[in-house]
């Protein structure tokens, strides 16, 4: 599906989150969202962050992906510290070299499989002419191609979850963080999805990072961080 193989980070980690912290509000409405959580994480991974509800992982998952900014501490990308990028920079980041799944598919329902993935292609600034062959390509990985003209209603939930991650890849990204992307699914449906992330790390290149509260899914990742209270308290 790739072009070509990147080597991004090559010599080392291609995410670095060093001593985040998050509040929102102000004064006694404060909430510290997280405390000074750090992490490294190789090109080439399967990585799972997992957690109660209220641990932090979808904040820090957020700004991993230049969705949010840290109120302290830094975010290193690439070699490139994203978080004190400016606004435009950082949907300019987003949109080439990011690709998002999020647990509600976030599929536009009058759009068939393919024209959801095109649109993707466009957000991102993929030339037009490519728009055919990056579509199919990223609806075939996923084993969709043939269902392609089919529109969200008429699929299952690991079929729609399917299309979201064919056009979170289309563009190639470098990087994919997928909030609680099997939460919605059953056993069989999420480890079909996990199949598809585990050949995208293994066969294209790419790096996932995912938040997940289910224990089948975290024996398959690489690695394994653990929040509570906003901070990272195991790592495996």
């Amino acid at each position: 599906m790739r072009d070509q193989q990147s080597n991004h980070a090559a010599a080392g980690p291609l995410v670095i989150a060093d001593q985040i912290t998050r509040v929102f509000g102000r004064g006694q409405a404060s909430v510290h969202a997280l405390r000074g959580a750090s992490l490294s994480i190789p090109p080439r991974r399967l990585v799972a962050l997992r957690g109660r509800s209220g641990s932090g992982k979808t904040t820090l998952i957020n700004i991993l992906g230049a969705l949010d900014r840290p109120t302290e501490g830094k975010v290193i990308f690439d070699g490139r510290e994203i978080s004190a990028f400016s606004e435009h920079k950082r949907n300019a980041l987003r949109r080439k070299e990011i690709g998002l799944i999020f647990q509600s598919f976030g599929l536009v329902p009058l759009m068939t499989a393919y024209e959801n993935v095109e649109f993707g292609l466009r957000i991102a600034g993929v030339k037009a002419s490519r728009f055919k062959e990056y579509a199919e390509s990223a609806l075939e990985y996923v084993g969709l191609k043939g269902r392609m003209k089919h529109r969200p209603f008429e699929m299952s939930g690991g079929e729609q979850q399917r299309v979201a991650i064919a056009r979170a890849i289309a563009h190639r990204p470098t990087l994919i963080l997928a909030d609680e992307p099997t939460a919605e699914l059953d056993s069989k449906m999420g480890m079909q999805v996990m199949r598809v992330f585990q050949d995208l790390v293994h066969n294209e290149g790419m790096t996932i990072i995912l938040t997940t509260h289910d224990p089948a899914i975290m024996k398959v990742a690489d690695h394994v961080y653990a929040l509570e209270d906003g901070q990272i308290v195991e790592s495996t």
